[in-house]
């Protein structure tokens, strides 16, 4: 069996939510605020709303249950795409939380078999965001929580405001799924001037890092010890760099609040091996531990390297708890999370 924890979903009801915020799909990308993504790609549509057309039709069940089919896929867990988190939109942030929450348990309940979904919030309101968390795990049937990386208006993983959102999630004991996104939507109408789409291609990377070096440095896991976060892009940079991490927490972080040396988390973590060399994800599985590995590969984007489990040197059972055996575990695949 396998079982893809990152896939994105955006549905006819995900769009034009908004006037300014949209989100909308126009021929140069998904566009939210001044912000476009990929504007440096080729038209595909000679209009936008051939463009959302286009879309739209690559995220229908019967299209996804084809992709999936190509690939060996039996389910796909979905989420709503990193450039429409929303944290930077005032109060609409609440409102479209709940919106994509709607929108992706509906989707998934036509086609449970195939289909369950992370929550979305609005991080940039904890109150608003713990309450909206409840609705959509008790309520909805969500699995999880996907969040950005480095920054939710001015707050951080490890922000004190932040406490009641780690506090629902562990006493729901669902996971969070940590994906950064593109922090020159913070510039406004000066996002061009993020060069090469770096705060998308490196800054992913980078915010899913901190989120993890934040989330420890901080002491949220000596607050909440029993809190699990799976970190996309097989943990951003923070696998490769663990020992330097473990090792300079505090010979270089002497305002550190962890109480316990950095390696004694890495319990409290899963990563996936969405790195594009045979090599570096025979040295995540390595260094993580089978255990702790998921299998995401952001299903029908811009991805796909076969299958990430082969040619490892993985056991055929330590293959099926990274294919599917940790994912049902972890999000309580098999389950109704109840209050």
């Amino acid at each position: 069996m396998l079982i893809d924890v990152h896939a994105h979903l955006l549905t006819k009801g995900m769009f034009k939510r908004h006037e300014f915020w949209g989100p909308f799909m126009k021929t140069q990308g998904l566009t939210v605020g001044h912000f476009s993504l990929g504007t440096t790609q080729p038209t595909k549509a000679k209009d936008d709303d051939e463009a959302e057309a286009n879309l739209l039709a690559r995220m229908t069940h019967q299209a996804r249950r084809k992709l999936m089919a190509e690939r060996g896929v039996d389910k796909l867990v979905v989420s709503a795409p990193s450039h429409a988190f929303m944290y930077w939109a005032g109060e609409f942030g609440d409102e479209y939380a709940a919106i994509c929450n709607d929108e992706m348990s509906g989707f998934c309940a036509q086609d449970p078999e195939h289909f369950d979904f992370w929550a979305h919030a609005n991080l940039a309101n904890p109150a608003g965001a713990a309450r909206e968390i409840e609705r959509a795990v008790i309520q909805l049937g969500a699995k999880g929580v996907c969040v950005g990386g480095a920054n939710f208006n001015g707050l951080e993983a490890h922000s004190e405001e932040l406490f009641p959102v780690w506090e629902v999630m562990q006493r729901l004991g669902v996971p969070v799924m940590v994906h950064g996104y593109n922090q020159s939507i913070w510039l406004g109408e000066n996002h061009h001037t993020d060069k090469f789409e770096t705060s998308s291609i490196v800054g992913d990377c980078v915010d899913e890092t901190l989120f993890f070096w934040y989330l420890i440095n901080g002491g949220v896991l000596d607050a909440f010890p029993h809190l699990k976060t799976y970190i996309t892009h097989a943990g951003g940079m923070a696998v490769f760099q663990l020992g330097r991490l473990h090792d300079l927490n505090r010979v270089m972080g002497p305002d550190s609040r962890n109480q316990r040396p950095l390696m004694d988390y890495m319990p409290n973590f899963y990563f996936d091996l969405d790195v594009h060399h045979p090599a570096l994800r025979r040295g995540v599985a390595e260094v993580v531990g089978v255990d702790n590995l998921l299998y995401g590969t952001n299903f029908g984007g811009a991805y796909d390297h076969g299958d990430l489990t082969a040619g490892i040197g993985l056991s055929d059972t330590d293959r099926e708890k990274v294919r599917s055996g940790n994912a049902i575990k972890l999000l309580k695949l098999n389950e109704t999370i109840a209050a």
